[in-house]
């Protein structure tokens, strides 16, 4: 995985989605179904998306006891999905089962989901992290220390902001993917994340992918959109 953008469906429903994608015809797209869409649709949203030859980011962000993970994980192999995660602060129990789980799940012949690890949310600033989660060292220091918790856990890449992915190469390599929402262009607006950067920023720092949702998702002309995106982030005409 390498320059990847991947579309946030941050939709309510299937329908929602169908019509999204009807103006990019068989185009084979890198797209994220989160929690509010899984949770409508169950895995037959997946199943349909599989079907139609797009690559998928099963975004579930899993938290929980290490043999509960586990056995999630094996139930998501089963949907091929390219992409899954879980959150870092699980601890590297809870990861390394996450791992085994996948391999469990996976067919055999086929290659297991990639799996990251969130580190601190897009959304969250230092400031709520030293006073609500009593973390009391700098936001970036967290992000590496996870960052690294992740990678010791066998996992492949973490999600981080812009801002933490040149620092985390530098400790951990570049095979090590770093997968970055809160990517914004100069002139959107910042919404509810508190950590962002633009797409030129990402792709200098050497970011794996982006993850990009409203800006794409709610443009009048979403496959337009998507084209300026694509041009943004990988500095070339399509």
């Amino acid at each position: 995985m390498d320059k990847e953008l991947i579309i946030a469906l941050d939709f309510a429903n299937g329908r929602e989605v169908a019509d999204f994608l009807k103006p990019f015809g068989n185009q084979q797209l890198f797209l994220k179904v989160g929690m509010e869409l899984f949770y409508q649709e169950g895995p037959s949203i997946v199943n349909s998306l599989k079907e139609a030859n797009h690559r998928i980011f099963l975004d579930l962000k899993l938290h929980d006891i290490p043999n509960t993970v586990k056995s999630a994980m094996r139930g998501l192999a089963g949907l091929e999905c390219d992409l899954v995660n879980v959150h870092a602060a699980g601890g590297s129990e809870m990861m390394e089962a996450a791992i085994e789980g996948l391999e469990a799940g996976t067919s055999a012949g086929r290659k297991r989901p990639a799996c990251i690890a969130v580190t601190q949310l897009t959304s969250t600033s230092e400031e709520q992290m030293n006073n609500e989660q009593l973390i009391p060292v700098a936001l970036k220091e967290s992000v590496l220390h996870y960052a690294s918790l992740a990678m010791s856990s066998g996992l492949d890449g973490v999600v981080c902001s812009a801002l933490e992915a040149v620092s985390i190469r530098k400790r951990l390599g570049g095979s090590f993917y770093t997968v970055t929402p809160g990517i914004r262009m100069e002139t959107d607006q910042v919404q509810d994340q508190k950590r962002v950067a633009t797409p030129e920023f990402a792709r200098n720092a050497g970011v794996t992918a982006i993850v990009v949702g409203r800006s794409i998702t709610r443009a009048a002309d979403p496959l337009k959109a998507y084209q300026q995106w694509i041009e943004a982030w990988k500095g070339d005409k399509q």
